[in-house]
This record gives C-alpha cells, sequence and structure tokens, in this order.
C-alpha cells in the first residue's frame, strides 16, 4: 500500500530540494494515467479532486477511486482535495478516506482565513492527515486578477494555522494555457526568508518549464499544481483517438487509446521537478 498524506511526501521534497506534482483530475482515465507516469519515473504523486472533478463525481467516489489506485501503486500516492472551501467540503473528503485537505480561504479576510483554516488543520491532523491553506488569491486567466502574497502576512498565516503546505501568489494564474510568464522570485525569497512551511504553486501548468526546474530544485517550492497543461493533452489524445475511426462509438474502446499519449504527456511534467529517485 503506498497511500501517504501531503505531509509525506512535501517532507522530504524540502529536505531533498525537489518538488512533487499535484495533478488535477477530471476521471478515472487520467488518474490512471497519472500513476501509471509516476511509476515510471519513481517519484511520489499527488491525486486532486477539485471544484469541477467534484462536481461530475461525488467525493466519497473520488475517495474511493484514489485509494484504489493508491494502494496498487510502487510509488506514494497522495488523495487531496483541491479547493476545499467550506469545513463541510473538507469534513466530507477526510470521511471520503483522503489523506490531504486544501482549504481556500484566499478570498477571506486574514484574520478570517487563518481562523477558519487552523480549523481544518485541526481537524485534518487529528485524523493523522494533512492540510494546505493558500494566503493571497490566485487568479484565473480571462477572470479575476491575482492579488500577491505579502510575505509577513505569509509568515503569520503558517505560524498560526499549522498547516503542512503553503499555497502562495506570486505571478502564477489558473488556467493559463500558454507559459509566457514566469514567477515573481523577489517575493518568493521574501517568504522563504519568514516561513520554512513548503510552499505551493498554484497554476503551474502557466509557469515555464525551465523555471519550474529551476525552483523545484533552488526554493521553498516542493509542489507544483499542474490541470490545463494536461487536460489539453487529454484533448488532443481524444479527437485523434476520435479522428482514427470516425465510425467508432464505444467510449471504452475509444477512451482506451488516451492512455498512452496521456502517461507520455505526465511523465513528461514530472521530468520537470527534478526527483533524485527517479528512474533515467
Amino acid at each position: 500500500m503506498s497511500l501517504a498524506t501531503l505531509a509525506e511526501v512535501l517532507q522530504p521534497a524540502l529536505r531533498g530540494h525537489y518538488a512533487v506534482a499535484g495533478l488535477v483530475t477530471l476521471g478515472w482515465e487520467d488518474m490512471c494515467a497519472f500513476v501509471a507516469a509516476a511509476e515510471a519515473e519513481g517519484c511520489p504523486v499527488i491525486l486532486q479532486a477539485g471544484p469541477s472533478c467534484r462536481a461530475h463525481t461525488p467525493l466519497p467516489v473520488l475517495g474511493k477511486m484514489f485509494r484504489h489506485l493508491a494502494e496498487r501503486a510502487s510509488v506514494p500516492v497522495v488523495a487531496h482535495l483541491d479547493h476545499g472551501y467550506t469545513m463541510d467540503d473538507c469534513r466530507e473528503a477526510l470521511d471520503s478516506g483522503f489523506t490531504s485537505l486544501m482549504f481556500d480561504g484566499s478570498r477571506k479576510p486574514l484574520a478570517q482565513n487563518i481562523a477558519e483554516t487552523a480549523a481544518i488543520a485541526e481537524m485534518a491532523h487529528a485524523a493523522g492527515v494533512s492540510c494546505e491553506g493558500e494566503i493571497g488569491f490566485v487568479g484565473y486567466a480571462s477572470g479575476e486578477g491575482s492579488a500577491g502574497t505579502d510575505p509577513e502576512e505569509a509568515a503569520q498565516f503558517a505560524r498560526e494555522t499549522g498547516v503542512d503546505a503553503m499555497a502562495i501568489s506570486v505571478g502564477n494564474v489558473h488556467l493559463q494555457q500558454d507559459k509566457q510568464g514566469g514567477l515573481d522570485l523577489a517575493r518568493i525569497r521574501a517568504i522563504e526568508a519568514v516561513t520554512g512551511v513548503p510552499l505551493v504553486i498554484h497554476g503551474g501548468s502557466g509557469v515555464p518549464v525551465a523555471q519550474r526546474r529551476a525552483l523545484a530544485s533552488g526554493s521553498n517550492i516542493c509542489k507544483f499544481n499542474i490541470g490545463t497543461e494536461l487536460r489539453m493533452a487529454f484533448g488532443q489524445a481524444l479527437r485523434a483517438a476520435l479522428d482514427a475511426d470516425p465510425v467508432r462509438f464505444d467510449r471504452v474502446d475509444i477512451l482506451k487509446d488516451t492512455h498512452a499519449p496521456m502517461v507520455a504527456a505526465t511523465r513528461r511534467v514530472l521530468q520537470g521537478f527534478a526527483h533524485p529517485e527517479m528512474a533515467s
């Protein structure tokens, strides 16, 4: 059994100067591909159930899917709730067998975010699982703008919540389809100077691969969330499968053709985080 908590994979990453991928799942096919890719690379992986995934599949079902894959994997697999917005979201994930709860109070005033995140971290730790919080709102491409994380607020947040990982806003954007941007290194260094908690980048698809690699090995960023990049790869694989045989209609048969391209795309993502035990 290779089911792991977030702290169990991020603390070694912090000490060893590498990062772990938080991969945003939408269905069984991508979950299987993500674990297969992690096994091929010999590195841990975080399977994430975000709001769009939860709208499609109930949390109790997702928990069983994640745990089924983890229990048969040869590498550590974290069952992670991504962007839980309420205590009820987090409690349901906990009851559903998740090993990591991410509470997103980043839109709320600092004091409220700290108080609510601390309560969820306490609940998570009492159950032997991990908690990720977010300080500084991370915006969306063609949507809400980001509010950069204030280093002093980050220090207070980490100290008073007891989170195992802290998502920060340093130029990252959710749902970004290109890699033309880049993260604010000065802000990252300022945050690192006042807290030693593992840091998390949401919207990792928009970060240039060279910068991902440099930050994975040379900063306290221990987790990059990757969603859009791999959703795009799945869409391309699905279109290719349909175009290859336009009369084919069986979804199981069609979706099988997405597996190999998704494993390959995921392996390329994982190779950008420089885990020291990765297979050559």
